[in-house]
């Protein structure tokens, strides 16, 4: 059973400026709610027990979100009968309990705040999210557990998208595909649409094995000077380790942008 998620935090969210100015992009309300909470309730509600939080020197202030109550227990106090805000102080209480926090003070990319988990990780396979990506409708995370369990192997999460866009994404090559999964052959980070060998698209969710740690050891910076996790199952697919992509039921929103913010929050809207 896949019990510990690790959620990166570090990235600076400069495509969200000027709001990052004041607010990590995690903590930006999402139809009343903080985004990061959207991915939180997500793993719980897939089984997860224990998350990691790879944040940012500068973004102490998501620890102060989940451990600085001191004005929301004088609130209850004062409003005893406010059952909504108790319900949250609830929530925020059982998040804490759940989450260590890791550092990456120079963010080097995804493998880098991976490898910062190392010590942390206690089973062979841990989930990791994106925090960029919120997936509605259906527990995408869920749904990628189910297929671990059925296939013994690591998971990434996929949707197909224009073939004129993949090279904004990394992009799967594909194998024995059936109607929701399908094998991975090969990974390629933002390849052009001539190189690209199909049009699913990762999204930011990954069941990993802990063995990637010292895939991530062996990398050299890849593209702008970081460490990408995508390097690091390339490696493990031509090594012989299996990968299944799971083509997820829910709705993709890309909440890394103004623009996919904005229209993230009028998406969740309508299901609330």
């Amino acid at each position: 059973m896949i019990k510990q998620a690790v959620i990166p935090l570090a990235g600076l969210g400069t495509r969200l400026l000027p709001l990052t100015s004041v607010l990590p992009k995690e903590l930006l309300p999402i139809n009343g709610k903080p985004g990061l909470e959207y991915i939180l309730d997500e793993c719980i509600d897939a089984g997860v027990s224990e998350f990691i939080f790879i944040i940012y020197n500068k973004k102490k202030i998501i620890k102060k979100y989940f451990y600085n109550d001191i004005l929301f227990r004088k609130t209850i106090k004062k409003k005893n009968k406010d059952l909504k805000l108790l319900s949250q102080y609830q929530k925020i209480k059982k998040y804490k309990k759940m989450i260590k926090f890791v550092y990456q003070n120079t963010p080097k990319g995804t493998g880098d705040a991976v490898l910062k988990c190392k010590k942390y990780l206690k089973n062979k396979f841990f989930l990791m999210l994106l925090p960029d990506d919120l997936i509605i409708k259906k527990n995408c995370s869920k749904e990628m557990i189910n297929l671990h369990k059925k296939t013994g192997s690591s998971i990434i999460a996929t949707k197909a998208v224009n073939k004129k866009t993949v090279s904004r994404w990394g992009i799967l090559s594909v194998k024995n595909k059936n109607r929701n999964s399908f094998q991975i052959s090969d990974v390629v980070e933002k390849p052009t649409p001539k190189e690209a060998k199909s049009n699913y698209a990762i999204i930011g969710r990954y069941i990993l094995p802990t063995n990637i740690m010292q895939e991530i050891k062996n990398l050299k910076p890849g593209k702008g000077g970081e460490i990408h996790i995508t390097d690091a199952i390339k490696n493990l697919i031509f090594k012989g380790n299996n990968f299944y992509a799971n083509i997820f039921k829910g709705k993709h929103l890309d909440c890394g942008t103004l623009e996919g913010y904005i229209k993230s929050s009028l998406e969740i809207s309508k299901y609330k």
